[in-house]
């Protein structure tokens, strides 16, 4: 797993405040009505916040596919349904966190791969929350 520490981003961007779309096309916009700051919707704790590139297939009904980047929060108390990064038996995962009676699985959004069962005597720690993907669509 590849991970990058998030420094004090400052990135703005024209906003167009406006829905578009995606099927038939809308008149042109004309005007800009505000920025946004990416660094506020990306990293909203700058200090429990870092980077991963996503390797693998196992999460990509899910939006994530391959070679994107998940945005990953450790502040955030993970509860079931949330996207999750951890570390089970010295292994690194990206996952979807369930609780099925009993148990807490790491379940893949990918029908080609198994849920995990997490065993009670397993080495596992939550390393944070997957809070936003950024995905190149060039690729």
């Amino acid at each position: 797993m590849e991970a990058l520490k998030m420094s004090e981003l400052n990135i703005t961007l024209p906003f167009f405040n406006t829905s578009i779309p995606a099927g038939f096309p809308t008149p042109a916009l004309d005007y800009q009505e505000e920025e946004i700051d990416l660094s506020r919707i990306l990293q909203p704790n700058p200090a429990t916040s870092f980077i991963i590139r996503v390797k693998g297939d196992s999460m990509t009904e899910a939006n994530i596919p391959d070679g994107c980047m998940a945005i990953v929060d450790r502040s955030i108390r993970p509860s079931t349904g949330d996207i999750i990064v951890a570390a089970l038996d010295g292994e690194y995962t990206v996952k979807r966190l369930v609780k099925a009676g009993r148990n807490w699985v790491l379940h893949p959004e990918n029908a080609f791969f198994k849920p995990i069962v997490i065993a009670e005597d397993a080495d596992f720690q939550v390393w944070g929350v997957v809070t936003a993907v950024i995905v190149d669509m060039r690729k």
